[in-house]
């Protein structure tokens, strides 16, 4: 089978000729049909995020189950299905034991510990993978399993009451998902965007308004939960100038920078920063509901396994308009 290769840290990309896989003891084999390609996988490539050398990266991938390993019984040859970024746990642990196997300390992950979805053929554990609504395409699915995922996750920790407003920083590959998603539950939902070319594509997405920057959601009215999906820390604390009282700073888009944060907006508007990922997998299954509902629509650029060292140059450059996705 073909695969793209990253041989070792910051090294280019290459497409190799590799033995096929078979599955183990409750393993299947996918037919991959789609890869989403982010921003994380930069940071994989440049060691940035651990995991061995040579890797096939790709956490967002999407198939049909084409061979299935002794014990499996959940899954069937002919199943659509994409896998998230944890697939199994020690099981042990009191963070297993306590249903939050995000924490566990030994996990085996997509495109880490093994092999992701920038290949023709993929492993997974049948428990990890999720069905694929009927009807929702592999190209609109892709970018669910983690940007979709991501952002609903965080929607669903801040918890939003009816009334409140939702305001997203940073209006790309997360970000045009996060927008839709708010929108799409019934919240009044701002865009904070430095680019205006963006607007009129923004609107249309759902955004009841745009803001610049913090200041400026502020003068709109402010927001009650944040959606921080920039890479920019800096851009995320300027949002907090526009959280009102009680707010929350959902935190999901990633950089290796502090996030200063005044005691003072902490104490006297009892603001609550909080971290998130992918939280639950119920989530993941809310997530791919509304896509195939068509109230969500991923915006993406599609590219060839073969040529998807073009596609990694984009995203790396941040050229892509929102996603980028590999096609088999």
């Amino acid at each position: 089978m073909k695969a793209a290769v990253v041989p070792s840290a910051n090294a280019k990309w290459e497409i190799r000729d590799i033995a096929t896989p078979e599955p183990g003891p409750n393993q299947v084999l996918i037919r991959i049909h789609a890869s989403g390609l982010c921003y994380t996988d930069v940071h994989q490539t440049r060691g940035d995020l651990p995991g061995p050398f040579p890797r096939t990266l790709g956490h967002e991938p999407v198939g049909e189950v084409v061979a299935v390993g002794p014990g499996v019984r959940s899954r069937r040859i002919g199943d659509r299905v994409g896998v998230p970024w944890i697939q199994t746990t020690c099981g042990r642990c009191e963070w297993c034991l306590r249903g939050r196997p995000m924490f566990c300390a030994e996990p085996l992950s997509t495109a880490t510990e093994m092999a992701g979805g920038h290949a023709e053929y993929m492993l997974a554990f049948a428990e990890a993978t999720m069905p694929l609504p009927d009807g929702l395409a592999y190209e609109q699915a892709a970018p669910i399993f983690c940007a979709g995922y991501t952002v609903w996750s965080g929607l669903r920790l801040a918890d939003p009451k009816p009334g409140e407003r939702i305001a997203i920083v940073g209006i790309g590959g997360l970000g045009h998902l996060a927008v839709q998603y708010a929108k799409a539950t019934g919240f009044e939902t701002i865009a904070v965007s430095h680019s205006p070319d963006k607007d009129a594509l923004v609107r249309a997405m759902g955004a009841d308004a745009i803001a610049r920057d913090g200041e400026g959601l502020a003068k709109a009215g402010g927001a009650d939960v944040v959606l921080a999906t920039s890479n920019s820390a800096r851009s995320m604390v300027d949002a907090v100038k526009g959280l009102r009282p009680d707010g929350r700073l959902v935190v999901m888009g990633f950089e290796p920078e502090p996030l200063p944060i005044s005691i003072g907006d902490l104490i006297m508007r009892r603001i609550r920063v909080l971290g998130s990922q992918q939280n639950d997998r119920e989530y993941l299954y809310e997530a791919l509901q509304l896509a195939a509902s068509g109230k969500v629509k991923v915006h993406a650029e599609t590219y060839p396994l073969d040529d998807i060292g073009r596609a990694y140059e984009r995203v790396e450059a941040g050229r892509v308009r929102f996603r980028a996705v590999i096609t088999c």
